[in-house]
C-alpha cells in the first residue's frame, strides 16, 4: 500500500468511498443524511484536487487503486482576537473501504495526515466525529486524539 495525493482518475473510488461513509452517517442520524448520496460531485471533487488548502490523501493497492482516503483543511485559527493564531489540519472526512478493513489502512492514513500537518507546520490535527459512530470514536481515541470541544444540539 501507498499513500499519495489524490488524482483525477481516484474520483470513481472516492465517490464509491463517499457512499460508504454516507450510509453510515445516514444510519446513524437519518434525520439529516440522505441515504444513496455522496457529500461530494464529481466535478466538485475535481475542484476540490485542484485547493492546495483542501488536500485529499489516499491509500492505494497494489494496483495504484484507491482503498481508502483522508479530506483534509488546512485552517488558520483563530476564530477571534482572543485565540493564539496557529495552523490546523482538519480531517474533514477518513474512510478506509469496507473491503479492505482490518489491514491497519487507517492507521497508516492517520499517521500520513500527521506527518503532513506537522511538515506544514501545523500546531494540531482535529476533527469532528457523530454522536453514535463509536467505531469511530474509539478509533481517534486510539489514535490518541482527545475531546477539545463539543457541539450540542437541541432539535425543535
Amino acid at each position: 500500500m501507498k499513500i499519495r495525493k489524490a488524482e483525477e482518475k481516484d474520483i470513481p473510488r472516492l465517490l464509491t468511498l463517499l457512499g460508504q461513509v454516507l450510509q453510515i452517517h445516514a444510519e446513524i442520524r437519518p434525520d439529516i443524511f440522505i441515504p444513496g448520496t455522496t457529500k461530494y460531485t464529481p466535478c466538485e471533487l475535481a475542484e476540490l484536487l485542484q485547493q492546495a488548502d483542501k488536500p485529499i490523501y489516499v491509500a492505494a493497492d497494489a494496483d495504484d487503486v484507491c482503498i481508502g482516503y483522508a479530506f483534509c483543511q488546512i485552517r488558520e485559527q483563530p476564530f477571534s482576537t482572543n485565540m493564539v493564531p496557529f495552523t490546523s489540519m482538519f480531517i474533514d472526512d477518513l474512510c478506509v473501504d469496507k473491503q479492505a478493513r482490518g489491514q491497519h489502512i487507517r492507521e497508516s492514513l492517520f499517521a500520513y495526515v500527521k506527518q503532513q500537518a506537522k511538515a506544514l507546520g501545523c500546531y494540531e490535527v482535529t476533527l469532528n466525529v457523530w454522536a453514535g459512530n463509536t467505531s469511530a470514536e474509539h478509533f481517534y481515541e486510539k489514535m490518541g486524539m482527545k475531546t477539545k470541544e463539543r457541539q450540542m444540539e437541541f432539535i425543535l
